[in-house]
């Protein structure tokens, strides 16, 4: 048998960086800060269905390839830079080649959803492996990048809902949704918002972040992006903030309290709060600021029959169409029919659904290994966001359709949780073990 050359880490030289640097930090904060609605004041109809291909795919998704093209370049060996970030990352490559089988398969039906694929799993690919060749300097630039557009993000949404004034709002072929006040800040749908609001202040419990020294700035951050839940209007998000947030400091405390040693600014930070926090929560409750939020789960619109209708479509589909992917006029009149004029509220079953149960169990499992991959190669305190993800992720169509939820997220986690220290290289069975 013939041993197999050695593959060794191609290190990122000077051109790598110059390429891989500011760039990367640019297509980074594009993700993060720029929507539908942002784009649709710039001319292009990105949320809608009319107007040209190219302006369904997001700036940063263009950005993406672009860095990665040319970081492939600096390295000076296509091959070896290839074959180094499918070993650091092969979860991430793994997604990325299937992404690739996804988009040739609604090419080859002619299905809908070029877009969506490119959009949703692509850079979030491809960002994974750029960042594993990004320096830990890098790397804090892009952590205080998220942090300020996450604190801008906050702030718009308090500020259009205090004003009823949405200055990037949702659109759909231009027009707004007059009756829908939630707030839609910089990243336009409010759900989607929301979601990466709670993974944001779930990662920072989690002790994410090294650019909020100290504790009083973690907190003012947790706290303003916990008001800003409010004005997003996002129930699950709300309730997995609470419960698992909650949950968490439960715990914590407990633990403190167990050792019997308590730190003097925690008992002081606990009378404070313990002062502070009824007189607030009072004043915003006089103010009307919590209506919004228990109109929310008065009235859900019919989200939660939807996500039990949906199964319903499945028992109009033959062997052939739900293995292979039926007809998508046919799939869109028999979810009229089921009263799923919203869509399918499950990203899983809409791909199922649309696509077949082939393309959907490839996906979910190349998205699931890439999770695990990121939780991986991260330092501990991933598991709140990480939860988080996979309990909203599920709650609406997000993956089944066009997101950048995934990306960001990703983003997320790999920078507010990356290793103080530079990480071994991984053996070959370890990077096995990731499949």
């Amino acid at each position: 048998m013939v041993a197999l050359p050695t593959i060794r880490p191609v290190a990122a030289g000077p051109a790598a960086e110059a390429v891989g640097n500011w760039p990367l930090l640019a297509t980074i904060t594009v993700l993060f800060a720029v929507s539908g609605g942002m784009l649709w004041l710039a001319g292009i109809n990105y949320d809608g269905l009319t107007g040209g291909s190219a302006a369904k795919i997001h700036p940063s998704t263009y950005l993406t390839l672009l860095v990665f093209g040319g970081t492939v370049l600096a390295s000076g060996n296509l091959v070896r830079f290839l074959a180094d970030v499918a070993r650091r990352r092969p979860a991430s490559a793994l997604l990325f080649c299937t992404s690739l089988v996804f988009f040739l398969d609604v090419v080859l039906r002619k299905a809908p959803g070029m877009a969506g694929v490119l959009d949703t799993f692509v850079p979030s690919a491809l960002l994974a492996l750029l960042l594993a060749r990004t320096g830990r300097a890098d790397i804090r630039r892009i952590e205080i990048a998220i942090h300020v557009v996450m604190a801008l993000n906050a702030l718009l949404a308090l500020g259009e809902f205090a004003t009823d004034f949405r200055l990037f709002p949702y659109r759909f072929e231009g027009a707004v949704f007059e009756t829908d006040l939630r707030s839609s800040a910089l990243q336009g749908h409010p759900l989607a918002n929301a979601s990466l609001t709670a993974w944001y202040v779930l990662a920072l419990l989690g002790g994410g972040g090294t650019a909020l020294a100290g504790p009083w700035r973690r907190l003012a951050m947790i706290g303003l992006q916990c008001l800003a839940l409010v004005a997003f209007g996002g129930r699950s998000a709300m309730v997995v903030t609470v419960v698992l947030g909650g949950g968490w400091l439960a715990i914590a405390g407990a633990r403190t309290l167990m050792r019997g040693r308590v730190p003097l600014f925690g008992a002081a930070l606990t009378v404070l709060l313990a002062t502070l926090i009824p007189t607030a929560i009072a004043a915003l409750a006089l103010s009307g600021f919590f209506d919004a939020l228990l109109d929310r789960f008065v009235a859900d619109g019919g989200s939660a029959e939807a996500r039990v209708l949906m199964f319903d479509i499945f028992g109009y589909l033959s062997l052939g169409d739900l293995l292979l992917g039926p007809d998508p006029d046919y799939v869109d009149s028999v979810r009229r029919m089921a009263g799923l004029e919203w869509g399918i509220e499950n990203p899983i079953v809409r791909t199922a659904v649309y696509h077949g149960l082939l393309i959907a169990l490839m996906q979910t499992v190349a998205v699931a290994l890439y999770v695990r991959e990121l939780a991986r190669v991260s330092r501990r305190g991933t598991l709140l966001p990480m939860l988080g993800f996979a309990i909203l992720i599920l709650t609406a169509e997000t993956l089944g359709g066009k997101t950048t939820l995934l990306a960001k997220f990703a983003v997320l986690i790999l920078c507010l949780f990356s290793p103080l220290t530079a990480q071994p290289m991984p053996s070959r069975r370890a990077s096995r073990r990731a499949f």
